[in-house]
């Protein structure tokens, strides 16, 4: 496994990063348990969650598995997401108060006493930077988080929030897969009159790749919005082809070279897996120690049905 510095402490953190989000159908603490063993056997040291999960439910989870199970929670970098309001609709909340709320919310459901990093989970069209900024002092002060972050931002956004900041945004969570590459297929399309010249992300990798931004990717095994995994999608014959060929040579499963797929892309990359199988942690997380090779990683990236100009 290849870690990065990530944090304000310059931590350790795998590549690999384990999403739960789904752990609300694994029911038991011995059932989640046995997922997060899977993970540090495999070298997956950070674990990824949201106040929103499940209303909640998923948090209350991974905090039962760690109250029953002392010590756990230190092995790995906590990193939880707020801004997301569900009740009574679905609208964002990046105000000091509700932040202020959310992470303490979070803390309680965790049975912790600090998240190692805490992301704004959606734009806020309402943000005021400077409240939020009040809001991380507040709670980096109180020992209550460490780092912060941002999910689904664009460069505009990051630089509008990090000018009132006192701490550097550490990362930007978004969706990247090698079946989900606007922000990707733009950078080939420089200046061309066709849809994937349109740049919808305003240049997510190549600023946070110049300003030492985690770029960490949701749905890497995900096509479209959460329309399904497109290994062994019948649909995606061509891709899952060269996918397994790739995997033989490695001796890994297909399910780790899509993901050694997104951490080839330069910078500091993460890959955010979201199984609840401890099977699949420990074969996902062999992308960790993969560097495909450039003729790989295009192969891979023109048989998902991209097109280079």
């Amino acid at each position: 496994m290849k870690y990065i510095e990530l944090g304000r402490d310059n931590a350790k953190a795998s590549t690999v990063i384990l999403g739960l989000m789904r752990i609300p159908q694994l029911e038991t603490v011995d059932n989640v348990k046995a997922l997060l063993d899977a993970a540090q056997g495999s070298g997956i040291n950070m674990l990824d969650i949201a106040d929103c999960y499940s209303k909640g439910k998923a948090e209350e989870l991974l905090g039962r598995t760690f109250e029953a199970n002392p010590g756990l929670r230190d092995k790995f970098f906590l990193q939880s997401k707020c801004g997301i309001v569900k009740d009574p609709f679905y609208f964002f909340d990046f105000s000091k108060k509700h932040i202020i709320e959310a992470v303490e919310g979070s803390l309680r459901r965790m049975h912790t006493d600090r998240l190692d990093s805490l992301l704004l989970h959606r734009p806020d069209a309402l943000m005021d930077p400077e409240e939020v900024c009040e809001a991380f002092n507040t709670l980096r002060e109180s020992g209550k988080v460490r780092s912060f972050g941002v999910s689904n931002f664009n460069p505009a956004q990051m630089r509008l929030l990090q000018n009132a900041l006192d701490d550097a945004i550490i990362c930007d969570q978004v969706q990247l897969s090698v079946c989900h590459t606007p922000m990707i297929d733009a950078s080939f399309n420089v200046n061309m009159d066709n849809d994937p010249s349109v740049m919808r992300d305003g240049g997510v990798l190549e600023y946070c790749r110049q300003h030492g931004i985690a770029v960490q990717a949701w749905s890497v095994m995900q096509h479209g919005f959460f329309k399904g995994v497109f290994i062994g999608d019948p649909h995606y014959l061509r891709l899952n082809s060269v996918l397994d060929r790739i995997a033989s040579e490695y001796g890994v499963s297909s399910t780790a070279i899509a993901v050694a797929w997104v951490l080839r892309i330069p910078g500091k990359t993460q890959a955010v897996i979201g199984t609840t199988k401890p099977g699949r942690v420990k074969s996902s997380a062999k992308a960790g120690d993969i560097k495909l090779t450039r003729e790989q990683w295009y192969e891979i990236y023109l048989a998902a049905g991209n097109d280079l100009p």
